[in-house]
C-alpha cells in the first residue's frame, strides 16, 4: 500500500464491493455441485470482510445485485446477517444497495418492513430512499441511490445531487446499473461514464459488470474522478473474465484523488477447455485443480485401448460417489468423444464364430445411417471381450 504524505495524508480508506448475488442456483450444474457454487457466494463474503478488517478500512460500500433476487430464501438473508454481526465495527459503517436483481420494492429483502433488518447491526445502512446520504467521517460523504424495479431507463448516477459551491469534501456516489453502449441494445439503468465528473464527485462507487473494470469516458481517456466496477466476487458463469476481487480505495484531503488498489478474494477459478488430443487430457489430470470449475468439451476419436483410458481419466476429474474427484467442479461434454474403430477385428479374434460374425456386422453398419450406435455397440462388445480375459 502507498506511504502517507504529510503535505496531503489519506484520511478515508473504503472497500468496494458489488454483486454477490446469494441464492444463485446454478441449475446447469449436478445437485451436489449447484450447491457448492452457492455456498461459495457466502463463504466468499468472509474473505471480503476479512480484507476490510485487514486493511481497517472506513467504510464497506456494497454496489448492487447483493442478492440474487428480490425475496431470496431466509438461509441466503440469514447467513448475510451473522456474517454482518461478526464483523461489525463500531464506526465502520457497511452501506448495502439494493440493485436490479434486488430492488427496493415491497416485499423485497430490502423494504424497510423485512424481519431480516431487525437483524442487522447498528453499523449497516440500507439504501431504502431515493436521495441517501451519509457523512463519511469528518471529510467525506456519501450518496447513494437504489434499483426500485428489474428494469429501468433512469440513470441513477444522474440524478445524484450535484456538488454546492464552496464544499470540499470528498464526495463518494454509489448506484448500479450499465455503463456499456450496445447499438440497437437497450440498457437497463444505463450510467453515463461522465457522471462523476457532471456531479462533482471524487469517485462513483457501481456494479453490474462481474468484471472489474475503471470505467474510461467516451474518448477513450480516464476522469480524475474514477468510476469503478469492483468485480462479483465470485463468478458467476463460464466466460466471466477480470472477477472474484473488491476494490481497496485511498483518499487524500487536499487533492481528494483517489487511489485505488484490487483485492484477489475469490476460492473458485473457472476455466473452460476444449481437448483435441489423449495428451492434453494427461496432461490436464497433472494439473492443481481443486479450486477449478472446469468446463471440458472433448472432440477427439480415439481406439479402444486409448479411449479406455480416457474414461479412466475423466472419471478421475470428475469423481464418483467413492471418490472425490481432481477438479473441484467438472461438467464434461462427451457427445464428440467418439471410438475408432479402425483395426478392431483383431480384439475379436478368439470371439465365437457368431460373436466375430456380429461384429463384422456393426463394422459394416459404420457407413451407414446407424453409424454411431455400430461404434457404440462395437465398443461395448470390445470392453466384454477385454473383461473375459481379465476374469
Amino acid at each position: 500500500m502507498e506511504s502517507v504524505d504529510d503535505e496531503d495524508p489519506i484520511v478515508l480508506k473504503i472497500l468496494h464491493t458489488a454483486d454477490w448475488h446469494l441464492g444463485r442456483p446454478f441449475p446447469s450444474f449436478a445437485e451436489g455441485d449447484r450447491i457448492k457454487l452457492s455456498r461459495a457466494r457466502l463463504d466468499v463474503l468472509r474473505s471480503v470482510f476479512g480484507v476490510a478488517d485487514s486493511f481497517e478500512v472506513d467504510a464497506v460500500l456494497c454496489a448492487g445485485d447483493l442478492f440474487d433476487e428480490p425475496r431470496p430464501g431466509r438461509e441466503w438473508t440469514e447467513g448475510l446477517a451473522e456474517i454482518l454481526l461478526k464483523h461489525h465495527r463500531p464506526g465502520r459503517p457497511v452501506v448495502l444497495l439494493p440493485g436490479n436483481h434486488d430492488p427496493l420494492m415491497a416485499g423485497s429483502v430490502w423494504h424497510p418492513d423485512h424481519e431480516v433488518r431487525r437483524r442487522f447491526p447498528e453499523s449497516v445502512h440500507v439504501v431504502d430512499r431515493l436521495d441517501f446520504e451519509l457523512p463519511l467521517g469528518e471529510h467525506a460523504v456519501l450518496y447513494a441511490r437504489p434499483c426500485t424495479s428489474t428494469a429501468g431507463q433512469e440513470d441513477p448516477a444522474l440524478a445524484l445531487p450535484a456538488r454546492d459551491e464552496g464544499d470540499d469534501r470528498i464526495r463518494i456516489g454509489m448506484v448500479h446499473g450499465s455503463t456499456h453502449e450496445v447499438p440497437d441494445w437497450q440498457q437497463n439503468y444505463p450510467l453515463d461514464p461522465e457522471a462523476a465528473t457532471k456531479r462533482g464527485l471524487d469517485y462513483l462507487a457501481i456494479g453490474d459488470t462481474h468484471a472489474y473494470r475503471v470505467v474510461p469516458l467516451r474518448d477513450g481517456t480516464f476522469p480524475t474522478a474514477p468510476t469503478v466496477y469492483p468485480g462479483a466476487p465470485e463468478a458467476t458463469n463460464f466466460g466471466e473474465r477480470e472477477t472474484g476481487s473488491v476494490a481497496l480505495v485511498h483518499f487524500r484531503r487536499r487533492s481528494r484523488r483517489a487511489t485505488i488498489h484490487r483485492e484477489h478474494v475469490a476460492y473458485w477459478r473457472w476455466r473452460t477447455e476444449h481437448l483435441t488430443d489423449l495428451e492434453q487430457l494427461r496432461g490436464l489430470c497433472r494439473e492443481d485443480l481443486g479450486r477449478t470449475v472446469l468446463q471440458l468439451d472433448l472432440d477427439m476419436s480415439l481406439p479402444p485401448a486409448e479411449l479406455d483410458e480416457a474414461e479412466r481419466l475423466l472419471t478421475d476429474l470428475e469423481g464418483n460417489r467413492a471418490k472425490h474427484g481432481l477438479a473441484g467442479i467438472a461438467a464434461v461434454d462427451r457427445s464428440e468423444l467418439r471410438l475408432d474403430t479402425q483395426g478392431i477385428e483383431s480384439a475379436f479374434a478368439n470371439l465365437p464364430e457368431v460373436l466375430q460374425s456380429a461384429a463384422q456386422r456393426l463394422k459394416e453398419a459404420e457407413s451407414g445411417p446407424q453409424a454411431e450406435i455400430a461404434r457404440r455397440a462395437l465398443y461395448h462388445l470390445y470392453r466384454m471381450t477385454r473383461d473375459s480375459e481379465r476374469a
